[in-house]
């Protein structure tokens, strides 16, 4: 079996997403995960204009695009057995369209509690349950949950919450996923630096809670990991490392796998660069834990992540040129789809003839932007000391 650093290594660009006439950085990208005879799969990418814009796989080309207008758009994840694709919306609510139709009007609206303002969120793998982080309003910072089915009893498109925690985080909660194959497992993460772990078919918060990492910043990322996702990994704002067994829990062998402050000191790059994170890509083939980071004129470096620390193996070039936000690796054809500040969508293929085209600018994007996309520190900043 091929590794994945070699696979890597052996990806060319064989597409890049034509121009559009409001270029934005693209923060988020998801992939359709139902195979249709005769369709072509589809893309979806989160915007820094706050849409979403709908691409083809193979020509890349813009088939729609859907806006949360007035509110700003957070996040984008396609269902797992449908083309309808989510996104959180500082509106206070999440949104769900029909990807492949032309339809402004969401075909489903998941309402939040009064004054919510949505910035992360997650499907469960069931497609049941919709779960959304909000940003801390007065002294609340919620997780909110919703029902995603659709029911023939009651076809109202709106839909108000099943309930939702409220003890568990201080600050803005950031970043929420849920287990990729156990439906009632979801794993959350905040500016107070918490990664908190859930059971959420146990009825209260208090219970529910399995429980709590701290990374010590504000978190950027976090995903599941190893053989039965039964590990957390965590990235953080000012490009902190954290990895955490939940094997573990009820056993006297330690819980974190990996504690690095700030990466970009530790890893040796040789003579390359390494400015930031992007996130992690689990390989389960192989039981892998693979971290993506790249540097400001657009390179992308693959790192192999042990306990012993993160390995710098194989780079990416001549593709973006300016700061890479996103990424989606695609297991069944070992395709890298790409994103970032030079507004450009890249399609990279193992063994394809490389295509040349000529590198785009990095952007100049308004501050009131600025303010709601990642913010990647150059100095390490003063850390929350553990409570």
């Amino acid at each position: 079996m091929e590794k994945i650093e070699e696979q890597f290594a052996n990806l060319h660009i064989v597409k890049c997403s034509l121009g559009t006439k409001e270029p934005t950085y693209l923060l988020g990208i998801d992939t359709s995960k139902t195979v249709q005879a005769g369709k072509e799969n589809l893309v979806a990418v989160l915007c820094s204009n706050g849409s979403i814009r709908i691409y083809g796989k193979e020509r890349l080309n813009v088939l729609r695009e859907f806006s949360g207008y007035p509110g700003l758009l957070n996040g984008v994840r396609f269902a797992n057995s449908c083309d309808s694709v989510y996104s959180a919306c500082t509106d206070g609510t999440v949104k769900c369209w029909d990807a492949r139709v032309a339809r402004e009007k969401p075909v489903q609206l998941f309402k939040g509690y009064p004054s919510n303002i949505f910035i992360s969120f997650d499907i469960n793998c069931n497609d049941h349950i919709i779960c959304a982080g909000t940003e801390k309003v007065d002294d609340d910072a919620l997780l909110v949950f919703w029902d995603a089915r659709m029911n023939s009893q009651n076809l109202s498109t709106t839909k108000d919450p099943l309930g939702a925690y409220s003890e568990t985080h201080s600050d803005d909660v950031t970043q929420v996923r849920f287990h990729p194959s156990n439906p009632n497992m979801v794993v959350s993460g905040s500016s107070d630096g918490l990664v908190n772990v859930f059971d959420i078919n146990i009825d209260n918060e208090e219970d529910a809670l399995v429980t709590t990492c701290n990374s010590i910043s504000s978190v950027s990322c976090i995903g599941w990991s190893g053989k039965g996702y039964k590990q957390i990994y965590c990235m953080t704002h000012d490009e902190g490392f954290y990895w955490w067994d939940l094997n573990h829990l009820d056993t006297d062998e330690p819980v974190t796998r990996l504690n690095i402050q700030d990466v970009r000191e530790v890893v040796n790059m040789k003579e390359d660069a390494l400015d930031y994170l992007i996130g992690g890509l689990y390989h389960e083939k192989t039981d892998t834990l693979h971290v993506i980071g790249g540097t400001n004129k657009g390179r992308i470096h693959l790192m192999n992540c042990s306990m012993s620390g993160l390995t710098h193996v194989t780079s990416l070039q001549g593709g973006h040129a300016a700061t890479v936000r996103s990424f989606c690796w695609n297991v069944q054809d070992d395709s890298l789809l790409t994103g970032g500040e030079d507004a450009q969508l890249l399609l990279w293929k193992p063994g394809a003839i490389e295509k040349t085209f000529t590198k785009k600018e990095s952007m100049k994007i308004a501050s009131s932007v600025h303010q709601r996309v990642r913010v990647h520190s150059n100095d390490s900043y003063k850390r929350r000391k553990k409570q």
